[in-house]
């Protein structure tokens, strides 16, 4: 179980992974913020990942007692189905508390953080790095080019800036090398230290412009002022579900916020109950027809729990825009597929040679049986396809 819950929750930030890399080697920050934003974004997937490796966890151990026929031994001495459920359940309720505390607490807070984290990334706040190659503007006065950046962007060269006064005075700097340093004055300001170069002074007091050369050169320039990212609770998303309660039924709460609110609220705890039904339809579809060792019920088990997430996620959106309640976009989805499980078990557990998917176990193996055929036909040598040829002697035909 632990096994599977891990390695779901790395094919879900895969896909994510690859894009943050490509978002923050874009904005030239670092690349430590792409695991800090990951690591943000693990509670997310966990509230899938969980009901997941729950249920594969408990399908798998089943399925491998019922192809080593010690399921039918353990039935045979008086051991139901229901009684086998108890262990499984006991863990289904402690992962069920876990869930509960990860999407109504944990996940909240890690959101707040991850968007703090890309807010940081697209403002600059993180040490955004000088673009080698390209021209970066800086307060809106400098403009700034290098050339090299070596020892992890603390010895530049190559370097050309301009800078424009306000009363339209202007330098054109260039450098054979130089270096950021802080400014122990003023923390607002940084320093670019700059090493054998040329200086253009321009200004409208000045008929030509004046050529001066230098051995060092210190360049201030000031850092942009950064805005502080908002308070949590932006987003429904970023609400613990104590506030999402309180919220939803207060009286001076606008209309949007409380359908959002509700929406969220019932979206969270609907994922948390539908895990009281994973041992059943894990069981349910862990015992493959005799003498077959199928596992159809594998594929058909994360198809149905994906789904039934993803159907889950439509209705919260049309339940937030107000247009149905979240007791009928939700809760009416979750009773019936509640009724589906509780069926596909009542079919195995109390049905003498009862299959969940019986159905579609026959529809698979006679597919099967005619790929298999089509195969056999195709690998046959092309000799032994040939007609016999008539070798009787002449003479001796009667």
């Amino acid at each position: 179980m632990i096994g599977t819950l891990v390695l779901a929750a790395s094919l879900l930030i895969l896909d994510k992974m690859l894009r943050l890399f490509e978002v923050v080697a874009s904005e030239g920050g670092p690349i430590g913020v792409v695991f800090r934003m990951l690591a943000n974004l693990l509670p997310e997937y966990m509230s899938l990942a969980i009901p997941l490796g729950l249920m594969l966890g408990i399908l798998f151990a089943f399925r491998k007692l019922a192809i080593s026929s010690e399921l039918d031994v353990m039935r045979a001495v008086g051991l139901s189905y229901t009684r086998l459920l108890r262990v499984p359940y006991a863990i289904t309720l402690v992962l069920a508390a876990v869930n509960l505390a990860v999407v109504g607490y944990l996940q909240p807070l890690s959101r707040y953080d991850y968007e703090r984290l890309e807010f940081e990334l697209t403002s600059g706040a993180l040490g955004a790095s000088i673009k080698v190659g390209e021209f970066t503007t800086l307060q809106d006065r400098t403009a700034l080019r290098v050339e090299k950046s070596t020892d992890n962007g603390r010895q530049l060269e190559g370097i050309f800036a301009r800078v424009t006064e306000p009363g339209g005075d202007m330098l054109s700097i260039s450098a054979r090398e130089g270096q950021f340093l802080a400014n122990r004055n003023d923390p607002n300001a940084i320093v670019l230290r700059l090493v054998d170069g040329t200086i253009i002074q321009d200004q409208a007091s000045i008929p030509v412009p004046r050529v001066l050369t230098f051995s060092r050169y210190d360049l201030p320039i000031d850092l942009p002022a950064l805005e502080r990212f908002r308070t949590r609770g932006g987003e429904e998303r970023e609400y613990l579900l104590p506030e999402l309660l309180q919220l939803g039924w207060a009286k001076d709460v606008d209309s949007d916020v409380r359908n959002v609110t509700r929406a969220s609220l019932n979206y969270r705890l609907v994922e948390v109950v539908m895990m009281l039904l994973l041992p059943l339809l894990a069981l349910a579809l862990a015992i493959p027809p005799k003498r077959s060792t199928s596992a159809l019920g594998v594929f058909v088990s994360i198809v149905m729990v994906v789904a039934y997430h993803k159907i889950n996620q439509y209705g919260q959106d049309v339940a937030a825009l107000g247009l149905i309640s979240p007791l009928v976009s939700l809760w009416v989805p979750f009773l019936v597929f509640a009724a589906l499980i509780v069926w596909m078990y009542w079919r195995v557990a109390y049905v003498p040679g009862g299959q969940a998917i019986g159905w579609l176990e026959a529809i698979a193996s006679f597919v099967m049986k005619r790929i298999k055929r089509i195969v056999a036909k195709f690998r046959r040598d092309p000799a032994d396809a040939r007609p016999a040829q008539d070798t009787e002697e002449p003479g001796r035909a009667a």
